[in-house]
Order: structure tokens, then C-alpha cells, then sequence
């Protein structure tokens, strides 16, 4: 049986994964969208557009509508 997460499970989950990835080599583009990911008090990331791009993500997702392939460039 596979476990299932809910969106915000999943959301957190992501998070941390990048949280962690960011600990291990920080950059400033992963530490900026780390801080619009961010949680304010009322639960909602610092960024609001940050929702609704994951929401896209979700749905794109759940359609099967992303490549997981590795795709190397060729020259």
C-alpha cells in the first residue's frame, strides 16, 4: 500500500527536501524561494503567487502531466 499525502503534507515535505538541500550547498536563489515558501501566522506562504504555482503542480501532477525523465543536452 502506498502512502498518501495530503497538499500540505506534500508542500511541507517539498520544504524541508529544499530546506535541506539548502543547508548542504546555500545559494541565493534557493534561500530567496525558500523565504517566499515560508509560512506566515495565518498559514499562508510570505509569497501568495507561491500557492497557486503549487496548486498548477499539483493538478499537472495528478493529470500525469510531468517528465520525471533526465533530459541531457547534446552538443
Amino acid at each position: 500500500m502506498e502512502d498518501v499525502l495530503t497538499i500540505k503534507e506534500a508542500y511541507a515535505a517539498m520544504f524541508e527536501y529544499l530546506k535541506e538541500l539548502y543547508g548542504m550547498n546555500p545559494s541565493d536563489e534557493l534561500g530567496g524561494l525558500l523565504g517566499s515558501m515560508s509560512l506566515l501566522d495565518d498559514g499562508t506562504p510570505a509569497d501568495p503567487a507561491v500557492w497557486s504555482d503549487w496548486m498548477l503542480a499539483v493538478r499537472k501532477a495528478r493529470q500525469g502531466a510531468v517528465d520525471l525523465r533526465l533530459k541531457l543536452k547534446q552538443e
